[in-house]
């Protein structure tokens, strides 16, 4: 059994190699460079060193990723069969080597032992030259793995082995969407060398460079901090904490029981939001609802029941599945089509047809919600009028019902035949294509806001209300009315 020494052969230039590493590559019996194309390869050769390397490989395989497993699979054979490894790379091995962490793992698989003697890397030129700190946070990956970054990257970026106009090309473009066209990136080559070159550019020019080679990298500066940001996990850990031994005794007490309610008032403050066009209070109280999800989800993970991180994914497993004509190789017309999908695939996933056609409507929806999803539930399999006459038809007939019940007396008759004539209402809605819901809740708030008209100038003048007609005080609705609506024109 041999052994594998991994060195680096630093940044550059060959006084930039340690000590350690010049007296071990020259004493080598066998050594391989990953490639020989780094600055202080000459500088070996003509120093006597014998190696071979593994260059021609590059031309061999279509990828990466099989040039590096060719090239461990080659040094780990060799000790295996008995031979004492010297293999080199540019930079510190332990720095962006792909090889090296393959070489490492397949080695400790067969018990061959590895050692590592350190190199300085590329990095520590270029903090350098750019005058950066990484203790504030860098990231460094290689151009081919651009796509596996994080899409809000709090640290400054440096994109390595942009080594042609092809791959510099497709760095820019990948980029561009982080940053935009015109962002400042700073491209450096080689550095340490006496045709080192450091400048910086607009984003948009970096495959126009005269020169783009395999000692080509490029520095991503940090967009401008913003305000304090944060994914789930903050408020999570809030509620969990809340919830906790030494907590918040009335958050401990909840249940998802006692909780429906806060739940509903949330669903509407976000509406009243919507209706106001208001973003801020919009984004409030959409706050406010995720709260109450992270909290029935802290009861339920409490239970053993499920977590938000269960609700996160199956949420996010749905969508994807339910619209195969963006995730998958479905193909849609229109948005008509999207829906017949969506409930088909979702008919699928409930296991085949329900027992009936209205099941799956909640019997605590609001009840004109309710009205409105069973009406357009039977209108499905054809329960429904092919226009919309019949429904004004069918409204006079239920308010002539409502009239003669009224007349009658009976308190239980009337309560039924009002339901009807708010059931048909709804109907027409539906013809309308108006949610009946929303549209009530809009007359509500105009209440609201000429009602307040009133109180404000019955307040202005000094008046009470009992002494106001009711004739009066419709005056001071119009006036609320025609204001409002002068407002709208």
């Amino acid at each position: 059994m041999g052994k594998i020494t991994i060195v680096g052969l630093g940044p550059g230039a060959l006084s930039l190699l340690t000590v350690e590493a010049w007296d071990t590559l020259r004493a080598a019996q066998t050594l391989l460079l990953r490639t020989a194309r780094h600055p202080c390869v000459d500088d070996l050769a003509r120093r006597g060193l014998l190696f071979t390397s593994y260059d021609a490989v590059y031309d061999e395989k279509t990828s990466f990723e099989e040039v590096y497993r060719t090239i461990a699979a080659d040094v780990v054979s060799r000790a295996a069969g008995g031979e004492e490894v010297v293999f080199a790379v540019p930079g510190s091995p332990l720095v962006a080597e792909r090889a090296v962490a393959l070489i490492r793992e397949q080695a400790k698989a067969q018990g061959i032992p590895v050692a590592i003697v350190p190199g300085m890397s590329f990095l520590e030129v270029l903090y350098t030259r750019l005058g950066i700190d990484p203790i504030h946070g860098l990231t460094v990956v290689d151009a081919a793995e651009l796509d596996k970054l994080p899409p809000d990257l709090p640290t400054g970026l440096v994109v390595t082995q942009v080594y042609n106009r092809q791959v510099a090309s497709e760095t820019k473009l990948t980029l561009m969407d982080y940053f935009g066209d015109d962002y400042p990136v700073t491209v450096v080559q080689s550095l340490s060398l006496p045709d080192e070159q450091v400048r910086t550019i607009p984003l948009y020019e970096l495959d126009r460079l005269s020169v783009i080679d395999h000692l080509t990298s490029v520095y991503v500066p940090p967009r401008p901090a913003k305000a304090t940001r944060f994914n789930l996990d903050p408020i999570v850990e809030v509620m969990a904490t809340l919830r906790s031994p030494g907590g918040c005794v009335w958050d401990i007490e909840q249940t998802h029981a006692s909780l429906r309610r806060y739940l509903v008032e949330e669903v509407y403050e976000v509406l009243e939001a919507i209706d106001l066009a208001d973003a801020d209070k919009l984004c409030e109280e959409l706050g406010d609802l995720l709260l109450q999800i992270v909290f029935h989800a802290r009861i339920a993970e409490e239970s053993g029941a499920f977590s938000m991180q269960d609700v996160i994914d199956g949420v996010t497993e749905k969508m994807i599945r339910r619209h195969p004509h963006v995730f998958g190789d479905i193909t849609v017309r229109d948005a008509a089509e999207v829906v017949l999908n969506w409930e088909k695939i979702k008919k699928q996933e409930k296991g085949g047809a329900p027992a009936s056609v209205l099941a799956g409507i909640p019997n605590g929806l609001p009840s004109l919600m309710q009205a409105y999803k069973l009406q357009a539930k039977a209108a499905k399999v054809g329960f429904d009028w092919d226009d919309i006459g019949p429904v004004w038809a069918k409204i006079d007939e239920e308010l002539a019902e409502l009239r003669a019940a009224v007349q009658s007396g009976k308190q239980s008759c009337c309560e039924d035949e009002l339901g009807d004539v708010l059931f048909a209402v709804v109907n027409l809605a539906r013809f309308l294509d108006i949610d009946p819901e929303t549209a009530l809740n809009h007359t509500n708030n105009k209440f609201r806001r000429r009602f307040a008209h009133i109180e404000e100038t019955v307040a202005a003048q000094g008046l009470r209300w009992q002494d106001l007609t009711l004739a009066e005080l419709d005056r001071l609705w119009e006036e609320a009315k025609a204001k409002e609506t002068g407002k709208n024109k």
